[in-house]
């Protein structure tokens, strides 16, 4: 009898806003069965859904909700059903993004705000280091010099979520620095987000999204 486990099925949520293509071919190479849709049944039955998303904040967020992937990852985050935001698909996560002075609504699953990103280059372009916990799921097995892919001009500067109940699991965030410290990912139960690519990001992005795909 073979002691393999099944394969995980993953949705790449197309809604016009993100690299799928390139998402969907790294997690097949981690060993998914990936497929690329904003098919409704797809999307809510799929082990997990990943959420990419390049552009700006507000043009992503009109997008998803033409398709109605605000509802989507809503409903499986409320049944306890995994997503991980990539890029811009991790800011649209937190309560709201500022760009050229306009202010839009995010899907408010962490309070915050999405910002210009202050450093003497912008945007930040290229790989970077990150500093994770200690007891981070989705840098399990990377080194502290692991470097990862970063393309943005804004980024969310202060994390705000305060977990004052000792029986809540308290959200893990990873930060990087150009210019000034920015949230690079989030690991919040079966809600996870990176700023970087890891799509784009070789070995290191290969390992997190075997990571995610094993929490699935």
């Amino acid at each position: 009898m073979s002691s393999a486990r099944p394969t995980k099925t993953v949705v790449v949520f197309d809604y016009g806003f993100g690299n799928v293509r390139s998402a969907e071919r790294a997690l097949a190479r981690v060993g998914a069965d990936v497929e690329i849709t904003r098919d409704y049944d797809k999307a809510m039955d799929a082990d997990g859904l990943l959420v990419p998303g390049v552009g700006a904040f507000d043009a992503c967020m009109r997008g998803l909700k033409e398709v109605r992937g605000d509802w989507i990852i809503g409903r499986r985050l409320s049944g306890g059903r995994p997503v991980m935001g990539i890029c811009v698909g991790m800011q649209i996560l937190f309560e709201r993004g500022i760009e050229h002075g306009v202010e839009t609504e995010g899907l408010d699953e962490w309070p915050g705000t999405v910002e210009p990103l202050r450093a003497p280059v912008v945007p930040h372009m290229g790989w970077n280091t990150v500093d994770a916990p200690a007891d981070s799921q989705a840098f399990k097995g990377l080194d502290a010099d692991s470097r990862f892919y970063f393309v943005h001009s804004y980024a969310v500067r202060s994390w705000e979520l305060e977990v004052t109940n000792p029986a809540i699991r308290a959200p893990k965030v990873t930060w990087a620095t150009h210019g000034e410290p920015f949230v690079a990912a989030v690991e919040n139960r079966a809600l996870w987000a990176t700023q970087f690519h890891p799509e784009k990001s070789g070995d290191a992005g290969a390992q997190l999204l075997t990571n995610w795909i094993e929490t699935l």
